[in-house]
């Protein structure tokens, strides 16, 4: 795990662009984020700034009343889950993450402690409010991003 304060959107639009990199180099066919956070935190900011970074250039909606927003491009698929308004596994079910397609799918969710039933991550990205900025958490889920999480400074 790393910490570090990100002290305005300008820092943290980098650390989503360096996280953008990180997946585009990565040779796994599916990457999971978690997102973790209070309201406000930086949770939905830093999914947009991941999702343009690695080359979407239209609006990035937040899917806090729709549950979940899709991007395809650039042989990418980004489900974009915010999990805020519903416990109910019943409502995760039905955007089929499990599904299996030819383009590298990148799956961040934004509240992923309201899940019914636990899933792994390849990162988790954890958000605190301060009086100026936010600390970040970085924790890896696997050894490709611990690997990243070791050399990033």
């Amino acid at each position: 795990m790393k910490k570090f304060i990100l002290k305005d959107d300008t820092a943290t639009n980098h650390l989503g662009s360096v996280i953008a990199s990180e997946i585009l180099k990565s040779s796994c066919k599916e990457i999971e984020i978690h997102l973790e956070g209070d309201l406000g935190a930086g949770k939905t900011f830093i999914s947009r700034s991941i999702i343009k970074n690695c080359g979407w250039d239209d609006l990035v909606k937040s899917p806090t009343y729709t549950l979940c927003e899709e991007y395809e491009f650039n042989d990418l698929m980004f489900l974009h889950i915010d999990l805020y308004r519903t416990n109910e596994s019943a409502d995760i079910n039905i955007f089929d993450l499990s599904r299996k397609i030819e383009s590298k799918k990148i799956i961040l969710i934004e509240w992923p402690e309201r899940l019914q039933q636990k899933r792994d991550f390849n990162l988790k990205i954890v958000f605190s409010h301060l009086s100026e900025g936010r600390e970040v958490s970085l924790i890896a889920g696997d050894d490709n991003f611990q690997q990243w999480l070791n050399n990033y400074e």
